[in-house]
């Protein structure tokens, strides 16, 4: 069943991969769209192009631009002429939700805590801390879209496009720029393979303790070995610019837990270890089943999620394998990127699933069900014609932990 709380363009892949299921299909790579293929292609292209009668922008997360229903007086003269206006300041007409966001944790997140430096209740504090909670998320993937593409907003609007970020990452778990150099520059040219601080491939991924350590050493560590690994490429103006602006950050905290320690511990310390254990959590779930054949490849070392909660919420993070293919997709292109590159998915035994987010992902392996993941496994290709316990059989074998003379095999005898 597909849930009605779907984004429209992950109904229609989703749809489109049942139908593929029904029908027993076996894609090889190369192979030619069907009609319905090509037809799921056109309407999915129609939403991201504004020429398009489909065309939608994204205004905010939780509703489709044509299921926002306001009274006709706020419809006409507050949301009609809000989104033309915020078309002209974002950077692509799809992302009205991006400046709709950035408004929301400028008036809420920043006033709220200024005002418990100000005037500290724990009551205050614990609202505080729940909405930071609720926010951070979303935030994380919005600030994912603005380091890799340079920003979000258009031209006119470089200078708050720039600054925006550096008012609000402490405030939701983030230091300056360490997100910038951690995923862009350094995730993203290692591709969870074994120099990759964040990678997986060390571990047993469904083993509790392991990934106890996968986070303690993110947590305890990573401040200093993301500064070592650039001195190790000989990037040392990154490594100098990731150390200081690390160390910066946690000079800024200690001065305003000095100034006012409860305040400081609510807004910027809590936020602080809670945002990088997220962010493991999530990488752990997008990086568990990595093949055992080729372990270096995108379509096999990362996964795709057609979920509620990576796609409407998180701006498509579900389509990872999408993203690490072409990390300068554009965020709303990924599901017909995800339904062109069909055949070459099915062929390079990639992984779909669906109905499970990347938290629950990690929290289902760590609980080594892996009958509910074969059960929110999306076959394709191959996969189709498997039954239950061969799916169940296949995804175990993607979450062992490779050894170092398997790692020299596979990755290189430079690692």
């Amino acid at each position: 069943m597909i849930s009605p709380l779907l984004t429209p363009a992950d109904a229609i892949v989703l749809g489109n991969l049942l139908e593929d299921v029904d029908e027993g299909k076996h894609f090889v790579a190369g192979a030619a769209h069907t009609s319905n293929d090509q037809a799921v292609l056109d309407r999915l292209n129609g939403f991201t192009d504004p020429a398009s009668k489909d065309f939608e922008t994204t205004i905010v997360t939780s509703w489709d631009q044509k299921d926002i229903h306001l009274p006709q007086f706020l419809q006409t003269y507050f949301l009609e002429p809000y989104t033309r206006w915020a078309q002209n300041v974002v950077r692509n007409k799809t992302d009205v939700v991006f400046l709709t966001h950035t408004l929301l944790y400028l008036s809420t997140a920043l006033p709220s805590a200024v005002y418990l430096f100000r005037r500290f209740t724990y009551v205050h504090a614990i609202c505080h801390w729940i909405m930071i909670g609720y926010y951070s998320g979303a935030f994380t993937l919005m600030l994912h879209n603005h380091i890799h593409n340079n920003g979000v907003l258009a031209r006119p609007y470089a200078l708050f496009d720039r600054a925006y970020p550096y008012v609000l990452e402490p405030l939701m778990g983030h230091t300056w720029d360490s997100y910038f150099y951690h995923h862009v520059k350094h995730h993203h040219s290692e591709g969870n393979g074994p120099h990759d601080l964040s990678s997986t491939v060390r571990y047993q991924r469904d083993e509790l303790s392991h990934f106890l350590q996968y986070v303690a050493r993110f947590i305890l560590l990573v401040w200093i070995e993301l500064p070592i690994y650039f001195v190790g490429k000989k990037r040392y103006g990154l490594a100098a610019k990731t150390l200081v602006s690390e160390l910066g950050s946690y000079a800024f905290i200690a001065v305003m837990a000095r100034y006012r320690f409860r305040a400081a511990l609510f807004t910027l310390i809590i936020p602080l270890v809670q945002m990088r254990i997220a962010m493991m959590v999530g990488n752990w779930g997008q990086h568990a089943f990595v093949d055992e054949l080729e372990p270096d490849s995108n379509y096999r070392s990362s996964i795709t999620l057609i979920d509620v909660m990576s796609n409407r919420h998180c701006f498509n993070d579900g389509y990872h394998t999408s993203h690490h293919l072409n990390p300068l997709r554009h965020w709303r292109e990924h599901p017909a990127a995800f339904v062109k590159a069909k055949a070459q998915y099915a062929a390079q035994q990639a992984l779909v699933f669906a109905d499970i987010d990347y938290f629950m992902m990690t929290v289902t392996l760590l609980r080594k069900d892996y009958d509910r993941l074969a059960r929110c496994l999306v076959p394709i290709g191959a996969q189709i014609a498997m039954t239950h316990a061969e799916k169940v059989a296949m995804l175990k074998t993607k979450t062992r932990r490779f050894t170092e003379a398997e790692i020299r095999a596979k990755f290189g005898k430079e690692h």
